[in-house]
């Protein structure tokens, strides 16, 4: 295939911005899919996705296109809208030679879309901007169309206009990414294709999803991951339509995926370039590895789940290279895995998978970050385990991870946002008006004060209307202590935070009240406690429970009851110096909920 005639291009908008639905109509006008056959979100192949109506995992796909009696093959790369995945945005971009920008027509640009924008600035890439669901009556096109152009240094006119529900400008949309978008560049005849996806298959193994930017493959070549520096056979070549179809060829500038047979995890990994056995080419380069910045214990309901909750987070793994784990135990739930996410958004759907598809019952405890703690001999140790938080008194500083937020809202919020902002510890920078009546402002915050509900106290708020994208701006002495919790004298590993100084005492008290709530009485009274520095901040008893010994019986001397009320009373005294309380899994989840 002539390189003329490809064009490779994403779309990349915030979320629920029409991004899936425009793909749709794409695939329908371009007839890569029979109307008969179509439906919603026809790329987001997850139940999740669909349950959620959103993009998880970035989908690729095949069209073709006749403009001007030429036939033209574009190659589409659907990714993700929330900031959580915006590691799977800056994959796909790398695979490509330009962008759709997609705004909402009724929201106008949103926090989210100046971050993605910003990745395909950095690669250069051209951008079209287009604007979405036109059809709707509550439409701002002029406001909206006045944002973009201030936003891209670009006229108003060059704004194409579609609705993405009624497939309106799509078809110029489509010839507009032929005529705006280059095609691939030439490479010098050597394999060289990244790696920028990859899934399993129980019978294939790992299914590398690759674009070609230089040379070919053929079933049955012998292959080389230039990063692993691991060999293996080609058993299967093909493009995505958007299912898997076998192809005879890949060439250079096409977009497809190659079966490996490979199936052990930490083999494929996305940046790594594929070559040829007998070529010498350059790895493509540009890739970082993600970092977590959110961590969480994951423990089964029942230990001998342990063994398959291992099995299931390998195979996640597989598929989702942003995930990481190692295992960890613990005194009151037992063994388990210590699991990093990109956000608060990744983790609730990776713990929605281990259920959906692997049928587990899981407990996870409290999120919690990465805190680099210097000891008094000097030492500097980086925890990301509440349990593991040195006692106080044996350290002299700690520093964490601080996020600049951008935050875009109408104006007449400003007030209420700047009242959130104390609470969260956040500190404000510059504020610019953003288009009419919206203002666009930086605040800097503890990644430990955004996880802690500030995302869904703006949207409160601002009535919704508020929307942010952050990114790490480095390490930051903090002022955080450790909360354990106390359950008949007993520590409670589960229940151990980090918490800020300043809400300590509250903290401590909250938490003490909500065990209190939801932990079961035993046969023998016990307290629950907070300790904070070394003694203890907050503490509730836990009265016994009642059980009437004497009351099948009746008549007779009163000694009879008075004996069996002693016998009962020894008896609770013994269990009380045995001192343990069962906490049920329930309890875990229900405080987690709170």
């Amino acid at each position: 295939m002539s390189l003329e005639l490809i064009r490779n291009f994403s779309i990349v908008a915030h979320i629920d911005h029409g991004k899936s639905t425009l793909a749709d109509r794409m695939l329908e006008i371009t007839g890569t899919i029979a109307k008969r056959k179509m439906k919603e979100q026809v790329l987001d192949q997850m139940e999740l996705e669909r349950e959620k109506g959103i993009t998880i995992k970035m989908q690729p796909v095949r069209m073709v296109y006749t403009l001007n009696d030429t036939t033209y093959t574009l190659n589409l790369i659907d990714t993700p809208g929330h900031i959580d995945f915006s590691y799977e945005v800056s994959r796909a971009l790398k695979a490509v030679e330009g962008v759709i920008l997609l705004i909402d027509g009724t929201q106008g640009v949103q926090a989210q879309t100046l971050s993605t924008l910003e990745m395909a600035r950095e690669l250069h890439l051209p951008i079209i901007p287009v604007l979405n669901k036109i059809d709707l009556p509550n439409v701002r096109i002029q406001d909206v169309k006045n944002e973009i152009s201030r936003l891209l240094l670009c006229k108003e006119e060059d704004i194409l206009l579609v609705s993405g529900k009624t497939g309106d400008g799509v078809a110029e949309l489509l010839s507009k990414i032929i005529t705006s978008i280059p095609p691939p560049k030439k490479g010098d005849g050597k394999l060289q294709a990244i790696v920028f996806d990859f899934d399993y298959s129980n019978h294939q193994g790992v299914i590398v999803y690759v674009r070609l930017f230089g040379g070919s493959v053929l079933k049955t070549d012998g292959l080389r991951f230039i990063g692993a520096g691991r060999d293996f056979i080609a058993q299967d070549i093909g493009i995505f339509v958007p299912e898997k179809k076998t192809t005879s060829i890949l060439s250079a500038g096409e977009i497809g995926y190659i079966v490996t047979g490979i199936k052990e995890p930490g083999i494929a990994q996305v940046g790594d370039t594929v070559t040829k056995k007998r070529d010498e080419c350059e790895p493509v380069s540009g890739y970082k590895t993600p970092t977590p910045v959110v961590w969480a214990s994951v423990y089964p309901e029942g230990q001998d789940d342990f063994p398959n909750l291992k099995q299931a987070l390998l195979r996640l793994k597989l598929s989702d290279s942003s995930l990481s784990f190692e295992e960890e135990t613990s005194g009151s739930l037992g063994r388990g895995f210590r699991c990093g996410f990109l956000g608060m958004l990744h983790l609730e759907i990776v713990a929605e998978r281990l259920k959906r598809e692997f049928n587990l019952k899981l407990i996870l405890a409290t999120p919690t970050i990465s805190y680099e703690v210097t000891k008094t001999d000097g030492t500097v140790e980086s925890v990301y385990s509440p349990a593991k938080f040195p006692d106080h008194g044996t350290y002299t500083s700690v520093r964490e991870p601080w996020v600049r937020l951008t935050i875009i809202t109408p104006t007449h919020y400003l007030g209420a946002i700047s009242q959130l902002l104390p609470l969260h510890e956040g500190l404000s920078g510059e504020t610019e008006l953003f288009g009419d009546d919206r203002a666009k402002f930086t605040v800097c915050m503890p990644l430990r004060e955004l996880m802690r509900n500030f995302f869904d106290e703006l949207k409160s708020v601002s009535s919704g209307y508020a929307s942010l994208s952050y990114e790490f701006i480095g390490m930051r002495d903090a002022d955080v202590t450790r909360m354990d919790i106390l359950i008949a004298d007993e520590p409670t590993t589960a229940f151990t935070k980090v918490i800020a100084e300043r809400r300590a005492q509250k903290e401590a008290q909250d938490t003490v009240e909500r065990l209190h709530k939801v932990l079961p009485r035993e046969m023998f009274s016990f307290k629950i406690q907070a300790k904070i520095h070394g003694r203890i901040v907050a503490s509730r008893e836990m009265s016994a429970l009642r059980k009437d010994v004497t009351g099948y019986l009746y008549g007779g001397d009163i000694t009879r009851k008075m004996k069996l009320r002693e016998k009962q009373k020894r008896g609770k005294k013994k269990m009380k110096e045995g001192g343990k309380v069962n906490i049920p899994h329930d309890v875990f989840i229900k405080l987690l909920k709170e």
